[in-house]
C-alpha cells in the first residue's frame, strides 16, 4: 500500500510524492521542526498554569476569610426580623421601641465605620477585622442574656460598632489583595456572606420559633456568636494588604504578598511600582509633596476627589434609600399587611425571601468581571423600580386578596433578587475601587457611614411612615427613589471592569465623560493583551 521499511528500521511512505502540498508528515521530521527553546515552552506553560491555579485558590481563601465578619451583619439583619416578634411579646416593648431597637444598629455602626477607617490605616486591614469580630461578639452575648430592653439596647450598640468596623474594611482589603482580572468577583464576596447570614437568620427564626417566647429569641441571637471561632482561625491564615504594607514602607513584605496573589512574576514588579507611585513612595514628587491630613483633604477635596466622593457616597446611599432594609427587616409585617396572618407562614415566607436573595448574588459573582459593573447596575436599579411599584400596587389595589398576597411575595422576592444582582454587591466593589490609596480606607469609611445612616433612617422610620401614609404609599416613595438611582448610575458611575486600582484613579483626574475615558482604557488594555500574546508566541 506504499508503506515500506527502510534499512534503518524507520517506516516511510515510498510512493507518496513529497512536496509542499503533501499532507502526510513523518513524526520524527515534525519533531525536528521545533527548536530546543520551543520544547522548553511546554514545561514553562505547565508551571505557569499550576502557579495560576495556586494563586486563584489563595486569593479565593483570603476573600472568604475576610468576608466572615459580614455573616454577622447579615445574620443580625435576618434574625432580628423574626426575633423582634418574640422580643415584643416577652419584654412588652412598644412599636417605637421596636423601631429604635431595629434601626439603632445601622445608625451606631457609622461610629464603627469612621473608627474603622482610622484603625485600618494605623493597625492594618487584617487586625481591624479582628477588632470588629470581638466587639460584635461581646454585643451579641449581652443581647442574648439581656433581662430588659435597656440591657438589650447596650448589646445592640456594641454590635453596631463591631458591624461598622467590619462592613467597611472587608471590601477594601479584598480589593487591595485581588488581581485586576477577578477583583470584582472577589470584592463581591462580602455581599454574598451578608446574604448567607440573612438566610441563616431567617432559618434560625423558623427553626426556633416553636420554643417558649422567653427563650426562643435568645437562642436566635446566641447562634450569631458561633462565627467568631472561624474568624479567629482566619486571622492566622490571611496576609496583610500589600498596599497597606507599602504605606508603612514595608516594601519587601508587600512584594512577598503580591507574589502569592499575582500569576505572572513580571507583573508583580509592575504592580508594585504602580502602588509605590500611588502611595508617593520612591518618587521625587512624593518626597517633596506637602503632606495633607487625610480628613482635611476629604473635607476640602480637589475636583477629581470630589467626583470620587459623589460617586462613592451616592451609590452607598442609593443602595439603602431604595428600601432594601425595610423589605428585609419588616418582611413579616409587609406580608401581614398583604393578608398572611399565621406566624409560621410569615416566617416560612421570609425564608423564601432569604433563599432568593442569596441565590441571585451568585449570578452577580459570575457576571461582574465579564459584563462589567454598569450593566449589572442598570439591570438591578430598573428591576428594583418595577418590583417596588408592583409591591405598592399589591398592598393597595389587591390588598387582602389571594392575588395580592401572591403579588406581594413575588415583588419582595423580585426586589431582593434584583438588589443582589447589582447594587447590593457592586456598590461595595465600586467604593473599594475608586479612591486613591492614601485615602482609600477613610474615604470608603465615609461611604459606609452614608450607607449605615440611610439604613438606620429607613429602618427606624418605616413603621411610623407606613402608619402615616400607608405601607403602599411608602413603597411608592421607594419606587420614585429607585427610578432616580437609574439616572445616577448613568451619569456618575464609571465602568471599572478590567482596570487596576491605579488606572481607575486616572478616570477621575480628567474632566471628560466616562465613555471617552473607558474607550481609551479599553484600547490600552487590548494593546497590552496583544503584546502579551505576541510574547507567548
Amino acid at each position: 500500500m506504499g508503506v515500506q521499511e527502510n534499512g534503518s528500521g524507520d517506516v516511510g511512505l515510498s510512493n507518496v510524492p513529497l512536496g509542499s502540498k503533501n499532507k502526510y508528515r513523518r513524526m520524527d521530521s515534525e519533531l525536528n521542526d521545533y527548536s530546543d527553546d520551543d520544547l522548553e515552552v511546554v514545561p514553562y506553560k505547565q508551571t505557569q498554569q499550576e502557579r495560576s491555579s495556586s494563586t486563584r485558590k489563595y486569593v479565593f481563601a483570603c476573600a472568604v476569610f475576610a468576608s466572615l465578619n459580614n455573616v454577622l451583619l447579615g445574620y443580625d439583619v435576618g434574625v432580628m426580623s423574626g426575633a423582634i416578634i418574640f422580643i415584643q411579646e416577652d419584654l412588652k416593648i412598644t412599636e417605637f421601641q421596636e423601631e429604635i431597637l431595629v434601626g439603632i444598629l445601622s445608625v451606631i455602626s457609622l461610629l464603627g465605620s469612621l473608627g474603622g477607617g482610622r484603625a485600618s490605616d494605623a493597625l492594618g486591614r487584617k487586625w481591624t477585622m479582628g477588632i470588629a469580630a470581638i466587639v460584635f461578639q461581646l454585643g451579641a452575648l449581652i443581647m442574648t442574656l439581656a433581662p430588659s430592653f435597656q440591657v438589650l439596647m447596650i448589646g445592640r450598640l456594641l454590635a453596631g460598632v463591631g458591624i461598622g468596623f467590619g462592613v467597611m474594611i472587608a471590601p477594601v482589603y479584598i480589593a487591595e489583595i485581588s488581581p485586576t482580572i477577578s477583583r470584582g468577583s472577589f470584592t463581591s464576596f462580602p455581599e454574598i456572606f451578608i446574604n448567607l447570614g440573612i438566610l441563616l437568620g431567617y432559618v434560625s427564626n423558623y427553626a426556633f420559633s416553636g420554643f417558649d417566647a422567653h427563650i426562643n429569641w435568645r437562642i436566635m441571637l446566641a447562634v450569631g456568636i458561633l462565627p467568631s471561632v472561624f474568624i479567629a482561625f482566619a486571622l492566622c491564615i490571611i496576609p496583610e494588604s500589600p498596599r497597606w504594607l507599602v504605606m508603612q514602607n514595608r516594601i519587601d513584605e508587600a512584594r512577598s504578598v503580591l507574589l502569592k496573589t499575582i500569576d505572572v512574576e513580571a507583573e508583580v514588579e509592575e504592580r508594585l511600582s504602580e502602588i509605590l507611585k500611588a502611595a508617593g513612595i520612591g518618587t521625587e514628587a512624593g518626597e517633596t509633596q506637602e503632606e495633607k491630613a487625610v480628613w482635611r483633604e476629604l473635607l476640602n477635596p480637589s475636583p477629581s476627589l470630589r467626583r470620587m466622593l459623589i460617586t462613592g457616597f451616592g451609590i452607598q446611599c442609593f443602595q439603602q434609600i431604595t428600601g432594601i432594609d425595610a423589605t428585609v427587616y419588616y418582611s413579616p409585617e409587609i406580608l401581614q399587611t398583604a393578608g398572611i396572618e399565621e406566624k409560621s407562614r410569615l416566617l416560612a415566607a421570609t425564608v423564601a425571601v432569604g433563599v432568593t436573595k442569596t441565590a441571585f448574588i451568585l449570578v452577580a459573582i459570575l457576571l461582574i468581571d465579564k459584563v462589567g459593573r454598569k450593566p449589572l447596575l442598570y439591570v438591578s436599579t430598573i428591576g428594583m423600580t418595577v418590583c417596588l411599584c408592583g409591591l405598592a400596587i399589591s398592598l393597595s389595589v389587591f390588598k387582602g386578596s389571594s392575588l395580592g398576597i401572591a403579588l406581594a411575595i413575588l415583588s419582595i422576592c423580585g426586589n431582593v433578587a434584583f438588589f443582589s444582582i447589582g447594587i447590593g454587591p457592586v456598590c461595595w466593589v465600586i467604593t473599594s475601587e475608586i479612591f486613591p490609596l492614601r485615602l482609600r480606607a477613610q474615604a470608603s469609611a465615609l461611604g459606609a457611614v452614608g450607607n449605615r445612616v440611610c439604613s438606620g433612617v429607613v429602618a427606624m422610620s418605616f413603621l411610623s411612615v407606613s402608619r402615616a401614609i400607608s405601607m403602599a404609599g411608602t413603597f411608592f416613595i421607594f419606587t420614585v427613589i429607585s427610578g432616580v438611582s437609574v439616572a445616577f448610575v448613568y451619569k456618575l458611575v464609571p465602568e471599572t471592569k478590567g482596570k487596576s486600582l491605579e488606572q481607575i484613579e486616572l478616570l477621575f483626574q480628567k474632566d471628560r465623560n466616562w465613555q471617552e475615558e473607558e474607550v481609551e482604557m479599553s484600547d490600552t488594555q487590548q494593546l497590552v493583551q496583544q503584546k502579551n500574546a505576541s510574547v507567548d508566541i
